[in-house]
């Protein structure tokens, strides 16, 4: 076995621990056996602790070697020779996966370790971590994906764990009503992602980035297909980015999400799902070269997201919604420099954000509790003076009216997108009940004409 192909191996291992994770506390709660949280947190530190010295270890092999991809190839799902289709199921080890991978299981076992504690004796504490495991798993699967179809089933992982996290505490309503929001989201995202993919297997007959992207290690790598096929595919791209990493119109469901736990409003909207979408930006960023006004497209959506989470973040009355929108201000920030044409720097973005962003969640609990020990110390804090601001006093409370409001982008996708949607199905439903009710019944007996014996 040569050095590269031991290498491919421990890279595997990267992408199986997770899956045995899943596959350990999933059996184990279909079984009804239920296992104690030490054994529960013992198997989650072994998967996160291995996977990262797997993915430590590859990265230190590309470093030694001045190697800039290690490939794990299992071969095609399936083909069609005839339309000259495959569907290909690779992973790729590169510059822009390798630091993710780290980083994923870096905050993970964090975020685990706090969660191992914050939720001790909670009757949810398993459910927890499966939902944990399924999140690991989707995310590795993401971020060193080497076809979209890959990358898709990593990303609806994600979406399945976050959605069910928001709703964690199902004995009150509203985090059940909010986690169906971020699911319903995640919905249309998905729709725009599928859209992609089949567009681009309609161009190339493959889901493979380097069909769309191009030969080549990332960021060098030139885009092969025209530009209204770039244009068209990174738009439809662009839409899946802003569902899930909450941009605008979609940020409405961002403070929802805060419903959840917090270990997993720090692991998911201020670390690591909340990047997914200026990831996938970033590894289709060949397109947005091919595509001037795409590359317009995706600065405009970041820094109207920027603007948005900067304006909104500075009238929320609790601290996790307003580091929520603060974690808006920073992805919309990536985004921007994503269609600027930067590529190490928003990678580098993402990993400092994400970090402090944790850290800042985590504390989250205590920091109030701390800022009146504080108060109390000092014997109190004077008031803060008053400020006098640029914009007049009429513009500064339409502003302050507005972000309270949170742009109205709620209302606005209900009444445009979903009830149209509900509405249109309403109609087929009554349309389908119309019809059933016209229908002869199989049980009634056969007319028979006038005058003449059945």
């Amino acid at each position: 076995m040569s050095t590269r192909d031991l290498f491919e191996a421990v890279g595997a291992v990267a992408l199986l621990l997770p899956f045995a994770l899943f596959a350990l506390l999933g059996l184990a709660g279909l079984s009804g056996r239920r296992l104690s949280e030490r054994t529960t947190t013992t198997a989650t530190q072994i998967a996160v602790i291995g996977g990262l010295t797997s993915s430590l270890a590859v990265l230190a092999f590309m470093l030694v070697s001045g190697t800039r991809s290690v490939r794990v190839d299992l071969g095609d799902w399936f083909s069609i020779p005839e339309q000259h289709l495959h569907f290909h199921i690779k992973f790729l080890f590169d510059r822009l996966s390798v630091p993710l991978v780290i980083l994923t299981y870096f905050l993970c076992g964090t975020v685990g370790a706090f969660a191992s504690r914050y939720l001790h004796r909670e009757d949810g504490f398993a459910r927890f971590f499966f939902l944990y495991a399924i999140f690991l798993l989707g995310m590795c699967l993401s971020t060193t994906a080497g076809t979209i179809e890959t990358l898709f089933f990593g990303w609806e992982l994600v979406g399945l764990s976050s959605a069910l996290l928001v709703a964690f505490f199902q004995e009150r309503r509203a985090p059940a009503e909010n986690g169906l929001r971020v699911w319903g989201v995640y919905r249309f995202a998905d729709a725009a992602f599928l859209g992609a993919a089949l567009l681009l297997h309609h161009l190339s007959g493959a889901g493979d980035f380097e069909a769309l992207a191009g030969a080549g290690p990332w960021p060098e790598s030139a885009s092969t297909v025209s530009t209204h096929a770039a244009t068209a595919v990174g738009l439809l791209l662009l839409i899946a980015a802003a569902g899930k990493s909450a941009l605008v119109p979609f940020s409405g469901w961002l403070p929802r999400a805060m419903e959840g736990p917090t270990p997993s409003s720090a692991i998911f909207y201020g670390a690591l799902s909340v990047h997914l979408g200026a990831y996938l930006l970033l590894r289709c960023c060949s397109l947005l070269e091919a595509s001037i006004p795409l590359s317009i497209a995706v600065v405009v959506a970041g820094l109207v997201s920027a603007g948005f989470g900067a304006l909104t973040t500075r009238v929320q009355t609790d601290i996790k919604s307003s580091l929520a929108f603060a974690s808006l201000t920073q992805v919309g920030l990536i985004v921007a420099e994503i269609g600027l044409g930067f590529r190490y720097l928003p990678l580098i973005h993402i990993v400092g954000h994400a970090c402090i962003r944790t850290l800042q969640l985590i504390r989250a609990p205590s920091l109030l509790h701390d800022h009146h020990e504080m108060e109390n110390a000092l014997g109190g804090l004077e008031g803060s003076p008053e400020r006098s601001g640029v914009l007049p006093e009429p513009a500064r409370e339409r502003l302050y009216a507005l972000a309270l409001a949170r742009g109205h982008l709620d209302d606005a996708i209900d009444a445009n997108l979903v009830g149209p949607f509900v509405r249109f199905f309403h109609r087929i439903t009554e349309l389908e009940d119309r019809l059933s009710r016209d229908e002869p019944n199989a049980s009634d007996p056969a007319p028979t004409q006038k005058g003449v014996e059945p």
